[in-house]
């Protein structure tokens, strides 16, 4: 461990002195690891050195590199996956972390947050009104929402009398169709500079702060739309910290995944068709046949990932391209008065640009793009989405290339080794500090560092992990009745206190109703019963209480103490085999040379599976059970990899054991 002592500001203030005294002006503890955590974060940030550090929860990650980043001497983005993360950030840490240090000498304590513009309120369109399908400003919504959305108005406005953010996360409940009632995206955007209501803009305001400050805090989507899809969304800065990192790959692709629908192509037309007529032809008409077109080259094409484009679908995209790029050329141009802007033109233009922009990228048929047609659902259109194959040559590129990078996360070792992830993340196992083999000395080299500090808890003592080696290997069919005994048999000797993680809908569900049916004096809650937030305080409220869900329980949910003391895991959360750009990652890594399903099936099956594992222990006191029902963890060559990352539990496979366990846990409860 380095020395603490030694380590320093560019200000000459050691790091770890700093940091005592934010811990204790949090009312926390200490630890070995936050001190470490803290101590090779400030050395990175000086050195230009990426750096992965992997945090067990409880370590105090958040002030391990929000102290060295309010003391570097450069502008610092700390980007997060999750509201939950940046609100903790936003409201707790900083505010306290700031006080703490705010007689520092020649520390920079302003700190600022930063969303994509559709997460403010937008002050032209409540006061201006919405666009309808004809490009005209409407007033209030009829219907249900109608209510909602003056609420949301009214708040919008007291927000910008007090001063206030106008933030989404601040607004009164709401749905996402209501809150579009309200915001705009950034192609709808009128500009500052020609919006009526710019000086008052809640989205202009927070931009104009974040210029102002020295630590920027944000999420994974903007960054990577700022640093890997080349659109200046963040002012310039020397070091971006990556909290919850894990997530960053999954983040960096959803930002990069454009979709088509033949009913996006057709509002287009409609919108657009009010400020094209007096253009030769009828470009808007023209728009709209060419979505017809597209919908029959659906028809024809079959749902699932499309390796060879056929010349019908091929020959429909073309068309929506270039009738999209007439429609664009027939829109007049603003006059260059000073009268204001005309938002049903820009928000008009602005659907047709995006139509373009996705047509002719899938029109493109890249090599590093994958191209899937969805299947068609209920009242849900088909529609054809495209993402790139991999994410870790732009973010070596764009990001790793021009910046310091700090990835930290509770989940970075997979088999144990920071390898998997590393790569993933666009830095390369040879550029590891300390390798044999290193390439640091190349000109292109991006050396790296990977620590890892530890956890407050000890596993081995306060958990078990039990693998049912007994049980037969799930099948495509779901659960199975040998499945749902060992369910309920294990869910009944702890009498309650379950979280149950499925890697399907259908699983929980299923698995709800056998628990609900045989043991009826325990409250079982199924995701989709209510809201997430419900659910949990349903969950911690009473202890004889089961949560069953998918993936935002996997790794959404913190329930410290005698909530929740068994942790169940139907199988391992390997990608659907039919899952267009895993399949076509993983497809990719064998003709590389490499084994596709370690590299991309594996990694991504280990991730979740330490994520979920992660929901049972999360302060020194908590004691549980995670139950993995899947006997591949155990007997599959692949199992000892996946057991390699998750917390180091006692292990058993012995079921007697585990539930004469689980029923001293229900009596000590």
């Amino acid at each position: 461990m380095p020395e603490t002592d030694t380590a320093t500001t560019p200000v000459g203030t050691p790091v770890a002195a700093v940091l005592a005294t934010a811990v204790s002006a949090l009312g926390g503890q200490q630890r070995d690891g936050q001190v470490q955590m803290a101590t090779e974060v400030a050395e990175a940030m000086e050195e230009g050195r990426h750096l992965l550090v992997q945090a067990g929860t409880g370590t105090g990650k958040s002030l391990g590199y929000l102290v060295p980043a309010m003391l570097h001497d450069e502008r610092v983005v700390v980007a997060t996956a999750t509201l939950a993360l940046q609100h903790q950030l936003v409201e707790r840490d900083l505010p306290r972390l700031v006080e703490a240090v705010k007689d520092v000498p020649g520390v920079d304590t302003s700190y600022a947050v930063l969303k994509g513009r559709s997460n403010y309120a937008c002050l032209h369109r409540i006061r201006a009104g919405v666009p309808d399908d004809q490009g005209t400003l409407v007033d209030v919504p009829m219907g249900s929402m109608a209510e909602k959305v003056l609420e949301l108005r009214e708040w919008a406005e007291e927000e910008a009398e007090a001063g206030g953010s106008g933030e989404r996360d601040n607004a009164p409940r709401h749905t996402d169709r209501e809150w579009r009632q309200v915001s705009v995206n950034h192609r709808e955007c009128l500009g500052g500079s020609k919006c009526p209501f710019g000086a008052e803009c809640f989205a202009e305001l927070a931009r104009e702060k974040a210029h102002r400050s020295h630590l920027i805090v944000t999420n994974h989507s903007l960054l990577a739309i700022d640093a890997v899809e080349d659109v200046p969304m963040i002012p310039d800065y020397d070091t971006v910290v990556i909290d919850e990192a894990h997530e960053l790959t999954a983040r960096v692709t959803q930002a990069a995944t454009d979709e088509l629908g033949v009913s996006d192509i057709e509002r287009a037309a409609r919108r657009a068709s009010r400020w094209t007529v007096e253009a030769a032809g009828d470009p808007a008409g023209d728009l709209e046949d060419a979505a017809q077109q597209l919908a029959e080259a659906f028809e024809a094409t079959p749902p699932g990932r499309i390796d060879q484009v056929s010349t019908q679908l091929s020959d429909a995209l073309v068309l929506v391209r270039d009738a999209a790029r007439a429609c664009l050329s027939a829109f007049p141009r603003e006059s260059g008065g000073e009268g204001e802007p005309d938002a049903g033109r820009t928000q008009a233009k602005g659907m047709v640009q995006e139509v373009f922009a996705n047509a002719e990228r899938m029109a493109a048929g890249s090599q590093a793009d994958v191209l899937w047609l969805g299947e068609a659902r209920d009242r849900f259109p088909a529609r054809l989405h495209v993402a790139p194959l991999q994410v870790w040559g732009p973010m070596r590129d764009k990001l790793l290339t021009d910046k310091t990078v700090v990835f930290t996360s509770a989940t970075l070792m997979l088999g144990g080794e920071f390898g998997a992830v590393a790569t993933s993340l666009g830095l390369k196992p040879t550029e590891r500090v300390g390798h044999q083999v290193a390439t640091t000395d190349a000109d292109d080299a991006l050396p790296w560092k990977g620590i890892d500090v530890g956890s407050p808890f000890d596993y081995g003592q306060q958990s078990i992990l039990y693998v049912a080696r007994h049980l037969p290997q799930p099948g495509r069919d779901g659960l199975g009745a040998a499945q749902l005994d060992e369910i309920c048999d294990l869910v009944d000797a702890l009498d309650g206190r379950t979280l149950g993680l499925f890697s399907s809908r259908r699983a929980a569900e299923t698995a709800a109703e056998a628990v609900c049916t045989r043991l009826p004096h325990l409250t079982t809650l199924a995701q989709g019963d209510a809201q997430l937030p419900e659910l949990a305080k349903q969950f911690v409220e009473d202890p004889h209480t089961c949560l069953f869900g998918t993936l935002s329980l996997w790794q959404g949910l913190d329930v410290p103490g005698d909530t929740c003391q068994l942790v169940i895991i139907d199988r391992i959360p390997f990608p659907r085999p039919d899952d267009p750009l895993m399949s076509a990652r993983q497809r990719a890594a064998d003709q590389a040379g490499g084994n596709g399903f370690m590299q991309v099936a594996a990694t991504h099956a280990a991730l979740l599976l330490a994520q979920g594992a992660g929901r049972l222990i999360r302060t020194t006191s908590d004691r549980g059970i995670v139950a993995v029902l899947d006997p591949r963890l155990e007997t599959a060559r692949y199992g000892r990899f996946l057991k390699a990352s998750l917390p180091p539990m006692w292990s058993t496979t012995d079921p007697s054991l585990v539930r004469q366990a689980l029923k001293r846990l229900g009596q000590s409860a």
